[in-house]
This record gives C-alpha cells, structure tokens and sequence, in this order.
C-alpha cells in the first residue's frame, strides 16, 4: 500500500514541476476570459499584509496605495474568512514569488500526510476502497483533452494559481482523525481553524458530527474556537467589507477545477461513513421529537 500512495504522489510531483511555470505568468488562469489576471495567491499575500498594516482594505478589490507589495495587474481580492491570513502572514517574510513557491512545496510536503490520515480513517474499510479513494483523493486524475494539464487539471490550478486546497484537505483530514481517536476538543480547534471557506466547511460538517460521535464539547470548542479565529472581523470597517465582498463577488464566485480536491475527499468519505451519519442525524432526531413530546 505504500508503494501505491508514494507513486501518486510521485505523479502528483510531475503535475507541481509542470504547473510550476504557470506561476511567473499573467494570463487569464484556468477560467477567466480576462486576459491578465495574478495569481490566486495574490490574494492571500495582499491580505496577509493588510491585516497587519491596514486591516480596514482586507477585502478591498485591486491594488491600494498604503505600502503594500504591488502585484500586477493588482491582486486577487481576498474571500476567505479572517482566519486563514493567520497560516499566510508567515510567508511575508519572503519575497512575493518566493512565498508562492514556498506555498506551493509546503503544500506538496503534506501530501503523505493526507495519505497517512487516509490511510487511518479508511483502514477498516478495505484495501479495495483504500486505493480508491487514494487515487481521487492524491492524484484526482480529470485531464482535458488537448490541453497541457497532464494528468489532473485540478492539482495544475491548485499549484498553478497557488491555491490553499491540499491544505484545506490536510487539516479536515487531521480533525476527522482527532475525533475518532477521542480528541474532540483537538478535532474543533483545527476544524475551526480550517473553516476559513465555509461553503466547503458546511459539507464537512457531518463528517466532524460522525467522526466525533456527536460529542458536544468537539461543537462547543470548534465554535469558540472559530470566533477566536475570526475576532479581527469585530473590527467595523473590515466586517464591512467581508459583508461587500460577500453580498457582491462572493456570491458570484463558481467553483472551479481546485475545489475538487476537498470535495471529492469530503463526497467520498460521507459516503462511506453514511451509516454512522445517518445514525447520528436519527439520534438527534429521536431527542429532539422527545424534547418536543415532554
């Protein structure tokens, strides 16, 4: 099994090193039909550095004029969620491209922690089902005919635009993990902290129920926890601008190739853990009912 889990990673390798050029280039990315866009990382080094130098222009659109690293044509705007810029803000020690590179590796480095976690969670299900899951997961092999995107056009654009979805994954995978070795106040603290992109957090949801065997101190320290991580939005103007960006671009913004990666682990494994969902789901359910009943 681990002679399989090193080669998809060695596949994945290739994607990275083919991806890598992409990441000096402005162009119109994966889905845009405008013709110069940076770089998704852009996003996360800009509101990195706002949120230590000028919090209120977190989620301004485009370049702003208050000292910040001027990336062309202008930064992505950012859409996550405060918590996020708390795993970039180290990478403003580097130089722009370099932290995207640096992103980008460290990133990969935590591809045989996916499969270890994987390999833990799944290990009662079968070897069948293990490899399975391993290929879509680490390698998730959706090429486009004709194009340059070699075996995964969702792992090119993750690396390409320096996106944040290996370490999306990792840390769901991680708190999934605490939760069934009894470490539920572990599994909230890092589930809180992953939830920066919420619309992947609701899915991930059940699985954080099922996996902490719907122990209430795993919700209440997952919730604490992700006020902690976002108390910066208590500060109005950037509240403001999260509830612009929100009701504006946000809401717009489609899925694209990268948001595979965590969903498709994410799918996979509530269908495999739907028993122990539904289980769960029918437990708080029949409480409920009786709740209602006294």
């Amino acid at each position: 099994m681990a002679v399989i889990l090193a080669a998809l990673i060695l596949v994945n390798l290739g994607t990275l090193l083919m991806a890598y050029p992409e990441t000096m280039v402005i162009d119109s990315g994966c889905c845009s039909t405008t013709p110069s866009l940076a770089k998704d990382f852009s996003a996360f080094y800009t509101g990195a550095w706002r949120l230590l130098h000028d919090p209120s222009q977190v989620y301004t659109k485009g370049y702003v004029d208050d000292g910040e690293y001027q990336i062309l044509p202008q930064p992505e705007q950012y859409k996550y969620l405060p918590s996020f810029l708390l795993l970039t803000v180290p990478l403003l020690a580097l130089p722009y491209q370099s932290a995207l590179t640096t992103f980008d590796v460290v990133q990969f480095l935590l591809l045989p922690g996916v499969a270890l976690l994987l390999y833990q969670l799944l290990r009662q299900k079968g070897k069948a089902t293990l490899i399975v899951v391993s290929v879509l997961v680490l390698l998730l092999p959706l090429p486009i005919p004709g194009s340059h995107l070699s075996v995964s056009a969702a792992y090119y654009w993750q690396w390409a635009e320096g996106q944040s979805k290996v370490l999306e994954t990792f840390l769901f995978l991680l708190s999934f993990y605490l939760g069934s070795i009894r470490r539920p106040k572990s599994s909230g603290v890092v589930f809180a902290l992953t939830s920066f992109d919420p619309r992947i957090a609701v899915l991930a949801l059940p699985l954080f129920a099922a996996y902490n065997k719907g122990r209430w101190d795993s919700y209440l320290i997952a919730a604490l926890a992700f006020v902690a991580f976002n108390v910066p939005l208590l500060y109005p103007p950037m509240a403001s601008g999260f509830l612009g960006m929100v009701a504006t671009s946000g809401v717009i913004t489609p899925p694209y190739y990268y948001t595979l990666i965590p969903s498709v682990a994410l799918v996979l494994l509530i269908i495999l853990q739907r028993r122990e969902i539904a289980a769960l789901a029918r437990r708080y359910l029949g409480a409920a009912a009786g709740s209602s009943a006294a």
